[in-house]
């Protein structure tokens, strides 16, 4: 009864959140001038006609001619029967346009999020388990340095040394070749490789910091002096409680690199993602398009924060649910 009133009332509020975004995201959107509109009469008063009827017949033709609870309201509706619109900046329906977008940004993530959860708690447990030592003071400066530098200006950096000047990886993206072979990993590796740093760098020193709370405990000292392994006691009896407090953490470092950096990092690689995808639409100001990859990323914020509490269950039984 617990865990499912909760999970409930988790998903209802995730609803009521995607709502009140969408919603402010399409008033911000509405609120601007819309560009085709401004070329029309920009090209109606070079031709000699009259800018204002040309003007007036883009709104037509694009329904801005309505009120705009009008607009909204078809909007809400379509949002609920997976019509999103049609996008004009790529001529194709919006959830079309997303899926072929996910498609590239998936071949990246996955990789990337695989690598984060299993290198940044590992590392931060070996850093805590040779504290001040040269192995932690190294594993602390890689994760200093991975936090600190911008992800687009490492990625330029990268891509010039390895693209531009050893000629290692192709400067721009090939959407030709296959997804799974050697040239499609060679020209991901750096990408993955940027984002991998800018993620464990924060998760990894919480790692240590909670491990290193758990090395020397009452529980460990036992576990050893019956002659567990040392790899079951790092794993089970100090990694295990060091993910209750590290998946808020991890969860929160991977959803803003997934929704901010991937997009910097898809634009300056050339990859035709979500986050590409995105930016060129805020350009366009392709309203469908925005709103749609507005709730999608909405939608993986408040799936992935839901995972997090769940997975708190799933590590701490001792954790209820009943009063939550």
């Amino acid at each position: 009864m617990g865990l499912s009133w909760y999970v409930t009332r988790r998903v209802a509020w995730a609803a009521v959140v995607t709502f009140i975004i969408v919603t402010i995201t399409f008033a911000l959107i509405a609120a601007s001038p819309n560009p085709n509109v401004t070329e029309a009469a920009t090209q109606a008063a070079l031709s000699g006609e009259d800018p204002n009827e040309a003007a007036q017949r883009e709104r037509e033709l694009r329904g801005l001619d309505q009120p705009i609870y009008v607009r909204y309201m078809d909007y809400v509706t379509s949002v609920y029967t997976l019509n999103w619109g049609w996008s004009d900046s790529t001529s194709q329906p919006v959830t079309t346009a997303l899926l072929d977008a996910l498609f590239y940004t998936m071949q990246y993530s996955v990789p990337w999020t695989l690598l984060s959860l299993v290198l940044a708690p590992t590392i931060g447990l070996y850093s805590a388990a040779n504290m001040y030592s040269w192995k932690d003071h190294l594993a602390t400066g890689f994760a200093f340095f991975g936090y600190a530098i911008p992800n687009f200006f490492f990625g330029i950096i990268l891509l010039l040394m390895f693209g531009v000047w050893l000629d290692w990886i192709p400067v721009v993206y090939d959407t030709g070749v296959a997804v799974f072979s050697l040239d499609n990993a060679i020209q991901l590796a750096i990408p993955v490789f940027v984002l991998v740093t800018g993620s464990i760098g924060g998760t990894m020193r919480v790692s240590r910091n909670e491990s290193a709370e758990y090395t020397n405990s009452d529980f460990v000292k036992t576990a050893k002096a019956k002659g567990v392994s040392p790899l079951r006691v790092y794993a089970r009896h100090i990694l295990r409680p060091t993910m209750v407090p590290l998946s808020t953490t991890i969860v929160g470092q991977l959803l803003a690199l997934f929704i901010g950096s991937s997009l910097l990092v898809e634009v300056v690689f050339g990859i035709p993602g979500l986050g590409r995808l995105t930016y060129e639409a805020i350009l366009a100001q392709d309203t469908s398009l925005v709103l749609g990859s507005t709730l999608f990323f909405t939608f993986i914020a408040v799936i992935g924060n839901l995972l997090q509490d769940l997975a708190y269950t799933v590590l701490d039984p001792r954790i209820s649910f009943d009063d939550r």
